[in-house]
């Protein structure tokens, strides 16, 4: 846990930092461009859903497959799993592949998210009365992927032929997996500033959520101190949020797209290089930048 002094310290940091961090010129490398190209909330979500779930990999290969299904949707996507027709509306994905997901998979993501849609009037609304109800992110999110899964896996099981199920695409939180692409996923829907579109603002706190923990956020993470352990579990999910808590009680995440772009634009490599620690404006606070720039 960060004391106050080490809290008030980093936090005008991450201030500074965040404060001149270019975000428009990262916006077109990160998944949030899908749920920011529509303006109807209700598209933002489904669009946001969809994004969530492929962006695993190579952002240069899920961004061409990601941006093929929405242009196969058609101008509304909420509009579009709302009346999904698995046998009638599948062939469009007919040739869809993203490794090791079929046509299939993404079809029984899309009528699980229109059967959500309809029963429950948004994705949105489904997720806040669950977290009302368990008063855990975690369970809460869990029953949200469970949901989705039930609904669209039964839809196409004898439509589109085979799948492999939406336990990648959509994992249990449940499970302890760091979950990332759902925390991003709420990242995006819950705050609304001129990165995340916020379709769901007001329905889910900011102070609810947690950080998506990929290899960049963790690395990062680790040399601000804000956690000591090493895996992407939810427990260091948890752990980071915690420390970033100390930051910002209300809004624990707002740092995140600056935290992971840092690493993934290369300004803060893996292999660490002199020359970049010695430019980083967080160095004072980077356990590394602090040896290495000295």
């Amino acid at each position: 846990m960060l004391s106050l002094k080490r809290a008030a310290r980093l936090r005008a940091i991450l201030d500074s930092f965040d404060a001149s961090f270019d975000r428009t010129a990262r916006i077109g490398f990160d998944p949030v461009e899908a749920p920011r190209s529509y303006r109807d909330p209700a598209d933002q979500e489904i669009a946001g859903l969809v994004a969530a779930a492929l962006a695993y990999g190579r952002a240069d290969v899920f961004r061409p497959r990601l941006f093929e299904v929405l242009q196969a949707m058609g101008p509304s996507p909420a509009a579009f799993v709302r009346a999904f027709d698995p046998a009638v509306d599948g062939p469009r994905f007919a040739a869809f592949r993203y490794r090791f997901n079929l046509p299939a998979d993404l079809g029984a993501l899309l009528a699980g998210a229109g059967e959500m849609a309809r029963v429950h009037g948004s994705l949105g609304a489904f997720l806040a009365a669950e977290l009302d109800a368990r008063g855990n992110l975690q369970a809460a999110l869990s029953a949200f992927t469970r949901a989705i899964r039930a609904a669209g896996e039964a839809h196409v099981a004898d439509a589109m032929g085979p799948t492999r199920g939406l336990d990648h695409l959509l994992p249990d939180a449940a499970r302890g997996g760091a979950c990332k692409r759902l925390l991003l996923y709420l990242r995006w829907m819950v705050r609304r500033d001129e990165v995340d579109p916020g379709a769901w603002e007001g329905r889910i706190p900011r102070s609810a959520l947690l950080v998506p923990v990929d290899t960049h956020v963790l690395r990062v993470a680790r040399l601000l101190g804000l956690t000591r352990r090493r895996d992407a579990s939810w427990r260091t999910a948890e752990e980071i949020t915690a420390s970033l808590r100390r930051l910002d009680p209300d809004d624990p995440v707002r740092y995140d797209f600056a935290l992971c772009h840092l690493g993934m634009s290369g300004a803060c490599p893996a292999r660490r290089r002199r020359e970049n620690c010695r430019v980083c404006p967080l160095r004072g606070e980077c356990t590394a930048g602090r040896r290495i720039a000295a």
